[in-house]
């Protein structure tokens, strides 16, 4: 193509008509999708692909990549056709089976699906999110992995987004935090085509975006236009110019254009066009080939293969000079971007356990999760923390956190009372990998973030979520902190290991199996008040491992009831099975501090925890329902299905029936 300033408009058109082309057809032939937004961003995609993105179709998993994240996701097919234009392994077979059964090419972008695909979008705002989260990655590894002349962190995040994104709050929540923290290699490209799924959209957004992003302290580049390659080269140019501030591209774009009757209206945003339509949108953008036909010509200038291959072989020699010169540096640097734990890691962890566990302190589990962090973190550079303006209440502070501002990386991130936000920007920090996030707030607040959480246990990343005072027994706050139906329905979200720790030693192995898990996202929830520490033998204390155990069996060996707790019921379920047995009736108490662990075992390992034929009794301050699949309908459940109250936290557990007296007579009602 050469360069803008011999700029060769029939080429180029080609280029972008071969998007424009493969987003209808595909679309057509699914007879569902969302045409328009490719069609309108097509110019910007082109030279943005061609010309700045630093990426190699033969390795998607290059480390110093550019990140490009598709957050207005439902354009989907923009994203796909640029991956089979550019030469990653995106068939175009797979293109003609677009939103499909099991293809690659789902209706949304799925991280771990198609190759190129940096994060799973399509909840708008979560997909620039995410892009903050991984331009702060950037930001942090460059700042600990970077050496004079050895820049091996170096690449830029680019995003594309729109309306949609614009007005959901996550995105106020991240773009104000991108601002502060100055991440200048995060360039977004917004694609301000005013129409929305409901029509023109001056009708429920007029916000002044430029201005918006102005007082986030961000670098705007406004009133592009979106359809000239010439003024988007530039405002990219102008972009890279700024390195202490992220920036926002304004792009003025027409939705779907190229469709003669249907651009520029929200008839183009989400449904086919229509077979006579797309006869009509061929010869109008200049193609004239059948569906999902490509010349050879087009598919030579978007070829990024061998450009590709030759950044990452440039990037390979300058990394091996980095690493003669800086050794211990750059086998750090591999072993963190590989994901794996460092080689003394399960010694180091197992000495923290016996450690805790010779202490056996009384504690409230939230301080005993920070107890965890200051004996796990030494050896765990990649560890990085942050709190929704709670650090103090939520202890995620250790002696040696160090927080990131617009100057200095860091490995503590001061997110301020922004918890969907920062759950989302912990997901970017994990895709982009080389770190493990975690990131906390009270467990009432898990509402906020609650679809963050969703999109990590669905990308199948490692993410630990940090969520404290855990129930009623935070006290004077009242109903509208205390969580009743939060740990339940956590749960249920598939793929997340949801652990709720009774005590010092439960607590640590929970930080540990979470920092360990590669294939999913962990919650950690922790008591405000203190927690009685459970006396374990070495056996025992290995069980915990297996997310439900026995803890103290029946004094005569045989139960005749179980009580099953977790968390701060632990106390209350131990002392019961004392007063019972002053009665004579022996019960054992099992710990369950994650069900979804203990629901993965074998069945012979559950069926020797929860005996079949002996009734049992759940314990936990929370809503009842969900321990209806241990306790059966023939066993009982001492919890909560009202809200709670403003008051003492004794006096709540009083009030509530979280009494040794009530527990008792609860075992003693199903014998």
């Amino acid at each position: 193509m050469g360069t803008f300033k011999d700029f060769d408009a029939p080429v180029f058109k080609d280029l972008t008509s071969a998007i424009r082309a493969l987003a209808m057809d595909a679309v057509q032939k699914a007879n569902s999708g969302h045409p328009g937004m490719p069609m309108g961003m097509a110019e910007i995609a082109e030279v943005l692909w061609i010309h700045h993105l630093r990426h190699n179709p033969g390795n998607p998993e290059w480390v110093d990549r550019d990140r490009f994240v598709l957050s207005n996701g439902h354009g989907s097919m923009l994203i796909y056709a640029l991956l089979h234009l550019t030469g990653y392994d995106l068939p175009m077979e797979e293109i003609k089976r677009f939103r499909q059964f099991h293809s690659k090419t789902p209706g949304h972008p799925e991280y771990g699906y198609t190759p190129g695909v940096e994060t799973t979008t399509g909840p708008l705002g979560q997909g620039i999110t995410n892009a903050v989260g991984m331009a702060l990655a950037e930001k942090v590894l460059a700042a600990e992995f970077n050496r004079p002349g050895y820049n091996i962190v170096d690449h830029y995040t680019y995003v594309f987004l729109g309306d949609g994104c614009l007005m959901e709050g996550i995105s106020h929540e991240a773009c104000s935090l991108a601002g502060t923290l100055g991440l200048g290699k995060l360039i977004c490209f917004y694609d301000d085509n005013g129409i929305s799924i409901d029509g023109h959209v001056e009708g429920w957004f007029t916000d002044d975006t430029p201005k918006r992003f102005e007082s986030y302290g961000w670098h705007v580049v406004p009133n592009v236009n979106g359809h000239d390659p010439v003024a988007i080269e530039a405002a990219i140019e102008a972009a890279k110019q700024v390195n202490n501030k992220p920036s926002m591209i304004c792009c003025k774009t027409v939705i779907g254009l190229g469709s003669p009757n249907m651009a520029n209206t929200h008839s183009v945003h989400g449904a086919a066009l229509g077979d006579a339509e797309i006869t009509a949108t061929r010869p109008h953008i200049g193609w004239h080939h059948p569906p999902f036909e490509i010349p050879q010509e087009v598919y030579s200038a978007w070829d990024a293969r061998a450009k590709g291959q030759r950044l990452e072989t440039e990037w390979n020699q300058k990394f091996t000079e980095y690493a003669e010169k800086h050794p211990a540096e750059a086998a750090e640097f591999n072993r963190r971007m590989a994901g794996d734990l460092p080689a003394n890691w399960r010694n180091h962890v197992d000495s923290v356990i016996n450690q805790v566990n010779a202490k056996a302190e009384t504690i409230a589990s939230r301080k005993a999760s920070q107890n965890a962090i200051e004996g796990l973190a030494p050896i765990l550079p990649e560890l990085i923390g942050g709190s929704a303006d709670l650090a103090g209440s939520n202890l995620t502070l250790w002696s040696g956190s160090k927080g990131i501002s617009q100057k200095n990386g860091g490995n503590y991130v001061y997110y301020g009372v922004r918890e969907f936000g920062m759950s989302a920007m912990m997901n970017g920090l994990s895709l982009h990998g080389g770190l493990i996030p975690y990131g906390a707030t009270f467990l009432m607040f898990s509402e906020y973030a609650r679809n963050a959480l969703r999109m990590a246990a669905l990308m199948k990343i490692r993410n630990i979520f940090v969520f404290t005072h855990d129930s009623i027994g935070l006290g004077e706050d009242g109903p509208t902190h205390q969580p009743v139906e939060q740990t339940a329905t956590l749960r249920y979200i598939p793929n997340m290991d949801v652990w709720r720790p009774c005590d010092t030693v439960e607590s640590t192995v929970s930080w540990a199996r979470a920092i360990e898990r590669k294939d999913g996202p962990s919650i950690l929830i922790f008591s405000r008040q203190n927690l009685p520490f459970q006396k374990r033998d070495a056996a025992t204390v290995r069980s915990i491992d297996k997310g439900g155990y026995v803890l103290s069996e029946a004094g005569n060996g045989k139960a005749q009831a179980i009580l099953i707790a977790t968390g701060s019921e632990m106390g209350l379920a131990m002392n019961a099975q004392k007063a019972l047995a002053e009665e004579g009736i022996h019960v054992r108490v099992v710990s369950m501090p994650c069900t979804n662990v203990f629901d993965r075992q074998e069945p012979s390992y559950k069926d020797s925890i929860l005996s079949k034929g002996v009734k049992r009794v759940a314990i936990e301050a929370g809503v009842t329902d969900f321990w209806r699949k241990y306790v059966g309908l023939d066993g009982a459940v001492v919890g909560m299905d009202t809200f709670g109250e403003s008051a003492p936290a004794d006096v709540l557990f009083k009030h509530f029936g979280f009494t040794v007296e009530n527990v008792v007579k609860t075992v003693k009602d199903i014998l």
